[in-house]
């Protein structure tokens, strides 16, 4: 039915569809009662039509690459968002976790207290913890990890 034209994504508002025809141009479209009509049209008003389809397809264009699709709510903003809000279950459970972590370091030897907390609250390196102690980077490993093999006795028991 149409001519050389190619084949458009249309916005779903727009109501016409044109075409040529044995060197004749028509729009078509159905009313509001939902009757089809085909009525043949100049070349200019076809041209126009044609060019109002082009710019409907750059705007399509842009609303899939630049603007939101959905609507912005609260809940839809949540969602997407990088952090999520805990519930208050997790709130709680976290808070109980950082407690019970907190007693269980607590519990721990002075020293691999100390270079557990200088190594992962303060971020120092052994290097680093090493040097302040005046001891060597292998003593401050084996230290920590000593501490961290108490800690998970520690959660295995409670």
């Amino acid at each position: 039915m149409e001519g050389n034209r190619p084949k458009r994504r249309k916005d779903k508002y727009n109501p016409y569809n044109i075409y040529e025809k044995d060197k004749h141009y028509y729009i078509s479209f159905k009313d509001g009662q939902g009757v089809l009509h085909k009525l043949e049209i100049s070349r200019a008003l076809y041209d126009t039509f044609d060019s109002f389809e082009l710019d409907d397809l750059v705007y399509l264009n842009v609303v899939d690459r630049h603007i939101e699709q959905s609507e912005v709510w609260e809940a839809t903003l949540n969602v997407r968002a990088v952090k999520k809000p805990e519930s208050m279950e997790e709130v709680v459970f976290r808070r109980l976790q950082t407690e019970k972590l907190h007693k269980a370091i607590s519990e721990l030897p002075e020293k691999q207290k100390k270079r557990l907390i200088l190594h992962y609250f303060q971020e120092l390196t052994y290097v680093e913890i090493a040097e302040q102690e005046q001891c060597s980077t292998r003593v401050v490993e084996y230290s920590i990890h000593g501490a961290i093999q108490s800690l998970k006795k520690f959660f295995e028991k409670n």
